[in-house]
């Protein structure tokens, strides 16, 4: 990570690692059981120790909580529970004193019903806020299309004072807006500009495909489809409106010194969809899941890996890599639980930092926490909620991050956590594994020292099935699945995910080996 006293490298974001942090479940500074900004800003030495290049701030604005903040109320002001806009300067400007850059979350698609415009568009028809969103009338006494929300139910929620519909992709809560509105436009064009004058060095863009809907808002084709990315099918999203609007705004953030970065959540299974969001005037990086979604199998693997380099090639855009986030799974649960998940999210963390381009890690990930079952009565997502108990919703990767060993709370706070935190928790504590050389928390900070030598292309060697071997410069990163022992290449063991048994690499394990530039390209043995 580069230093303080450093000059900062130009594009830095295309090597940068990046954290994200769910701020209701970092930190609480003032016991009332939320994640807070001064929390964050406490912390921050830790996240220097563990030798990332930028912090991701999901969103701390006003909101009535819908989404869990994913539903803002005024874009420009921070919710008095986690904090001030006093309290946001003072965490800007200690990241920087410490080398560490801040990406805030922006949330365009929609508002929070509680928003001013959405508000005034309530309080009648004919009040100009209400072009800001998208109502339409009844079509034969239902919604005017067949539109699913993304969790659960009807996308269209009916104003009974009006008689028309309004558009929520997400819940009722969370109003889409129309952004061929030009007024629209204009108001996020603001938006950005107050965060970037107040030293953010970018923005994490939600749902950053979906903004403009199909102007006719014609029906979907049923029967819908379930599937991990249900905007593959969405034909009313993606549209091509879209594309000048992110010029403009890498327009308007390359105004600002020091490359401030713009990441799109896109959400297809198909990279070359998502390469069209990062042409060189569009955005920096797009979110790349197709790793994510992988199961525990190196043919898959590497399949999604060829898959994303071939299509972000074509336009010369950087890959990113991500294998957890607010909205999936703990990897540890996800890769199966029990003694092969936590052993296998080791081994896939070496896989993850060892491949060209940006990575991008979730609070959490880096103690081996996994995913914790709630009782129904402290489920909060919307997901949950909407779908009647059919699918859990996200909560149970969002539970807070333990510190110490000190139960109930485990250090997050010294009152009652928004959610219920297990006993397990204590064992898996920063402190616990600050202290244990062979912890999951030790195995991050020697990997993110270590990334910057690998560098350059990624080189495939022939491996046995089963497993994946590929070079980056001086670097070999071996990976064997599900394969028999691996032998490495001949070299200097740079770090190994779990001890090898003679001299080979075993089941659910990695290693990056540094070899001489006349062993680079030679077969693995």
């Amino acid at each position: 990570m580069t230093s303080p006293e450093q000059p900062q490298p130009a594009e830095w974001w295309r090597s940068a690692v990046f954290y994200e942090i769910y701020v209701r479940s970092f930190a609480d500074s003032n016991g009332d059981g939320l994640g807070d900004l001064p929390g964050v800003r406490s912390r921050l030495t830790y996240l220097r120790k563990l030798g990332v290049d930028a912090i991701w701030l999901t969103p701390f604005y006003p909101t009535p909580d819908a989404d869990h903040g994913y539903d803002v109320a005024d874009y420009t002001d921070v919710d008095q529970r986690f904090g001030t806009l006093g309290d946001f300067d003072a965490l800007v400007a200690d990241a920087h004193e410490l080398g560490l850059r801040i990406v805030v979350d922006i949330v365009p698609n929609h508002t929070s019903s509680e928003h001013p415009w959405f508000r005034n568009a309530l309080s009648r028809p004919d009040h100009p806020d209400r072009s800001r969103s998208v109502f339409r009338p009844r079509r034969d006494g239902s919604p005017p299309n067949n539109w699913p929300s993304v969790f659960g139910g009807r996308a269209w929620t009916l104003d009974e004072r009006s008689g028309e519909y309004y558009l929520h992709l997400f819940s009722p809560g969370q109003p889409d807006l129309d952004w061929h509105n030009e007024t629209v436009r204009r108001d996020f064009e603001r938006i950005l500009r107050f965060w970037l004058e107040r030293g953010v060095d970018g923005f994490r863009i939600d749902v950053a495909h979906a903004l403009f809907k199909d102007a006719e808002l014609r029906d979907e084709r049923e029967p819908f489809h379930v599937t991990a990315f249900s905007s593959d099918w969405r034909a009313a999203i993606d549209q091509p409106e879209v594309h000048p609007l992110y010029r403009s705004w890498r327009t308007l953030a390359d105004s600002f010194a020091d490359e401030r970065v713009l990441i799109g959540e896109v959400v297809f299974s198909d990279p070359r969809r998502i390469a069209q969001y990062v042409r060189a005037d569009e955005l920096h990086l797009a979110f790349n899941f197709a790793l994510l979604f992988a199961p525990w199998d190196a043919a898959a693997m590497r399949a999604a890996v060829d898959a994303t380099l071939a299509a972000l090639a074509d336009v010369g855009a950087t890959a990113t890599w991500v294998l957890e986030n607010h909205d999936v799974t703990r990897l540890p649960t996800r890769y199966g639980g029990g003694r092969d998940g936590p052993r296998r999210a080791r081994a896939a963390v070496l896989l993850l930092l060892a491949l060209p381009g940006a990575a991008f890690l979730y609070a959490g990930q880096e103690l081996g926490l996994e995913e914790c079952e709630l009782e129904d009565e402290h489920r909060h997502d919307p997901i949950f909620v909407r779908t009647g108990g059919l699918r859990k919703g996200r909560d149970g990767c969002r539970v807070p991050l333990p510190w110490d060993e000190a139960a109930p709370a485990f250090g997050f706070t010294s009152g009652t956590s928004w959610l219920p935190m297990p006993a397990s928790f204590g064992a898996l504590s920063v402190a616990v594994q600050d202290a244990d050389e062979a912890s999951m928390l030790a195995l991050y900070r020697a990997a993110l020292a270590l990334r910057p030598e690998l560098t350059g292309e990624l080189g495939w060697r022939d491996s046995p099935d089963g497993s994946l071997v590929f070079e980056r410069g001086s670097v070999i990163c071996a990976v064997n699945l599900d394969g028999d022992p691996l032998g490495l290449p001949g070299g200097e063991v740079l770090l190994v995910s779990e001890p090898l048994e003679e001299d080979r690499l075993p089941a659910g394990a990695a290693a990056w080996i540094r070899v001489s530039s006349g062993d680079v390209s030679a077969d693995a043995r």
